[in-house]
C-alpha cells in the first residue's frame, strides 16, 4: 500500500472512529474524574472492539486509531494508547498462562494495564534505571520506585522493567508481569499540568517469580524496546490527530471572525499562518504514515523512522496548537475550550516515550552506525 494515501476503505474506517469519538466516547470522557482512570471509558473501548484491534492490527492501524480519536476525543485516544503499552509486552513476549490470564481481561476493558518503565531518577535514559531485582529462593523481590507511570497506582497489573544484573547497564533489565495486589506494593497519584492517571508505584519487597518473566531474564531491555518502537509512531499519529484539531478549529474561527472590515483569513498574515499549519500538520501525517509501514514491512531502519516521526509530529503539534491560540486570542484560554485542552495536552508527548532530544540522539545514532 502507498504509504502517501488512504484507502477508501481507511478512510470509512478514520471517519467512523471520529463519530465514534464524539458520539460514543465523548460523553462518557466528560463524565470521568480528572487525574483518575475512567473505567467506564476503558469498557467502552473494549465492547468497540477497539482494544483487541490494538493486538491483531499492524502500526499504521494502530495510527489510524490515535489519530483518528485524538482529533475528537483526547481521553479515549489516551486510555486506548495506554492499555495498548501496557499490555503489548504480554501480547508479544507473554507466556500462554500469562497472555490467558490478562490479555482477554485488557482486550475486554474489564482490566487496565500500565507500562512502568521511568523512575525519579532514570526516563530517558532507560538502561540507567535501578528498580532492584533481589534473587529471593526461585525469584526475586523488587524494591524501588517508579514514577510518571500511566494508570497508575489504579492499573490492575503493570509490565514492571527492574534490574536482574547489577552493573550491566541495558543487558541487566527483566521485564516482570506485577498485579496490584501483589503485597508490598502501593502507590500515589501525581497531578500533572494536564489531568491524567499518573502516578508513582512503590516496591517494598515485592515477590516475583519465574512465571512473571515476560520474555527472558536480563533482556527486558528488548522487551521495553520493542514497544516503544512500535508505539513512538503512534505518538506521533496522536500528535497529528491533536494539531489537526486545532487546524480545523482555526479554519473554521477565522472564515467567519470580523476583524479590520472582513474576516481574519482575508488578512495575509492570517491566512499564510493557516496555510504553514496545515503544511507542516500534512508533513508530520507523512512521515508517522511512512514510519508505521516500514514497521508494518519489518524494515531495517524502524528505530530511526520511528524517531523522527515522533519528532516531527510532536513538535509540529506544539506549533500547530501554539499557533491556532494565538489566531483565536483570549477565548482559547478560556477554560473549557477546544484549544485550551489542547495546549495542556499537546505538551507532554514531547517528552514521554523519549523526548525530543533523545529521539534526535537516535536518530543521528543510526545515520551514522549506516
Amino acid at each position: 500500500m502507498p504509504v502517501f494515501s488512504l484507502d477508501p476503505a481507511q478512510t470509512a474506517w478514520c471517519a467512523e472512529l471520529r463519530t465514534l469519538g464524539s458520539e460514543r466516547l465523548r460523553p462518557l470522557a466528560e463524565k470521568g474524574e480528572p487525574g483518575h482512570v475512567n473505567r467506564p471509558l476503558v469498557a467502552a473501548l473494549g465492547e468497540l472492539g477497539l482494544i483487541g484491534h490494538l493486538f491483531d492490527a499492524g502500526a499504521l492501524d494502530l495510527c489510524l486509531m490515535r489519530e483518528a480519536l485524538a482529533q475528537t476525543c483526547t481521553e479515549a485516544e489516551t486510555a486506548l494508547a495506554l492499555q495498548g503499552l501496557g499490555a503489548h509486552p504480554v501480547a508479544a513476549f507473554g507466556t500462554a498462562g500469562q497472555r490467558a490470564r490478562w490479555l482477554a481481561e485488557v482486550t475486554a476493558g474489564r482490566a487496565v494495564a500500565a507500562f512502568a518503565l521511568s523512575e525519579p531518577d532514570a526516563g530517558s535514559d532507560a538502561a540507567a534505571l535501578a528498580l532492584e531485582a533481589v534473587p529471593a529462593g526461585d525469584g526475586w523481590r523488587l524494591s524501588g520506585e517508579k514514577r510518571w507511570i500511566s494508570n497508575a497506582p489504579e492499573a490492575d497489573f503493570a509490565t514492571v522493567f527492574a534490574r536482574t544484573t547489577p552493573g550491566a547497564g541495558a543487558r541487566g533489565v527483566t521485564a516482570f508481569l506485577v498485579p496490584a495486589d501483589r503485597p508490598g506494593l502501593t502507590g500515589s497519584p501525581l497531578e500533572m499540568l494536564s489531568p491524567h492517571p499518573i502516578g508513582s508505584l512503590l516496591f517494598d519487597g515485592v515477590p516475583v517469580g519465574p512465571a512473571d518473566v515476560l520474555g527472558e531474564v536480563d533482556r527486558g531491555f528488548r522487551v521495553a524496546m520493542t514497544t516503544l518502537n512500535l508505539f513512538r509512531p503512534s505518538v506521533g499519529a496522536f500528535a497529528v490527530g491533536m494539531a489537526q484539531a486545532a487546524l480545523d478549529a482555526t479554519l473554521a474561527h477565522t472564515a467567519r471572525r470580523a476583524a479590520f472590515g472582513g474576516v481574519l483569513k482575508d488578512l495575509q498574515a492570517v491566512s499564510h499562518q493557516v496555510a504553514e499549519m496545515a503544511t507542516r500538520t500534512e508533513a508530520a501525517r507523512l512521515l508517522v504514515y511512512a514510519a508505521a509501514a516500514a514497521y508494518d514491512a519489518g524494515a531495517a531502519d524502524v528505530p530511526k523512522r520511528a524517531a523522527m516521526a515522533k519528532l516531527l509530529a510532536t513538535e509540529t503539534a506544539q506549533y500547530v496548537v501554539d499557533a491556532a491560540v494565538q489566531l483565536h486570542g483570549a477565548r482559547a484560554l478560556q477554560r473549557g475550550h477546544l484549544l485550551e485542552h489542547l495546549y495542556r495536552e499537546v505538551r507532554a508527548p514531547r517528552i514521554y516515550e523519549g523526548a525530543t532530544e533523545v529521539q534526535r540522539t537516535v536518530i543521528a545514532k543510526e545515520l551514522y552506525a549506516r
